[in-house]
């Protein structure tokens, strides 16, 4: 059975174990607010505490992913004080380490451009499927700003050689070249694009849920450690997921030559 929830900016649904996250102003090209923030960490919070979630897609409304900042807003902020505007930033660094955190898979359902901050939406997911016709831009710089809250993320995804070639020219990428530069995974005809974010969510629904969220708390934390300190992590992560119920019914299903409980077809 599908839940909806209202919201000003986004809309959100759960239906068959995936969340469908849209962010929802296709009149200004899904540019978000503070207003959006708020409500994104509200759903994202929401998500990483249910059972019945399994899959995040996140995507854009209409023609466009998102457009980055919305530029009613950014006219708002140019009068505030450095503590304005640092609680301001602050929110908006926040939601992305909540995106991409999530204890939940994401896919980034990009079907249009995502500039500036909208790249970001793209960067946090651990998935990023892109319409041939989408379009990146890190175009922060062309109006005297940084891409400072998405760069951590980006970085990682990326590289620092891209990051300082995209972020210093603010140039426009073509899905190809996003695609060749690893800031998405996939591109594909405008038309297959909801079939090939399908293909995904089977992929992962066919997956261990808790192995899945383990697999996300590996990849950020390994990066951070020295071949010492990864042994003894390594080893306790998978020593504890394999006496667990999950791994023990995943390794049953592969000898009995059945599908596990948990997999979704």
């Amino acid at each position: 059975m599908a839940e909806k929830k209202e919201y000003e900016t986004i809309l959100y649904t759960v239906e068959d174990l995936v969340a469908r996250v849209t962010l929802n102003r296709p009149e200004i090209r899904n540019a978000f607010n503070d207003v959006m923030i708020g409500e994104l960490l509200e759903v994202f919070d929401n998500i990483a505490g249910r059972d019945d979630v399994r899959v995040v897609v996140l995507t854009g409304r209409g023609t466009c992913y998102c457009a980055g900042a919305d530029l009613h807003w950014m006219k708002r902020i140019q009068g505030y004080s450095y503590q304005e505007n640092f609680e301001d930033t602050l929110r908006l660094a926040e939601l992305m380490y909540s995106m991409y955190s999530s204890p939940k898979p994401t896919i980034a359902r990009i079907n249009g451009p995502a500039i500036g901050g909208g790249t970001g939406f793209v960067a946090v997911c651990d998935l990023a499927i892109a319409a041939e016709s989408a379009v990146f831009s890190f175009s922060e710089v062309k109006i005297g700003v940084v891409p400072a809250c998405i760069s951590p993320y980006v970085v990682r995804r990326v590289g620092e050689s891209r990051c300082r070639e995209f972020f210093l020219t603010g140039e426009r990428l073509t899905a190809q070249r996003a695609l060749e530069s690893g800031l998405v995974n996939q591109v594909v005809p405008e038309g297959e694009l909801d079939a090939a974010v399908g293909e995904r969510v089977k992929q992962l629904l066919s997956s261990g849920p808790y192995a899945l969220h383990v697999c996300k708390q590996l990849l950020q934390q390994v990066p951070q450690l020295d071949f010492e300190e990864a042994r003894a992590y390594t080893a306790d992560v998978l020593a504890k997921l394999r006496e667990g119920a999950e791994a023990q019914e995943g390794m049953s299903a592969f000898f009995e030559k059945r599908k596990p409980k948990w997999s979704v077809d």
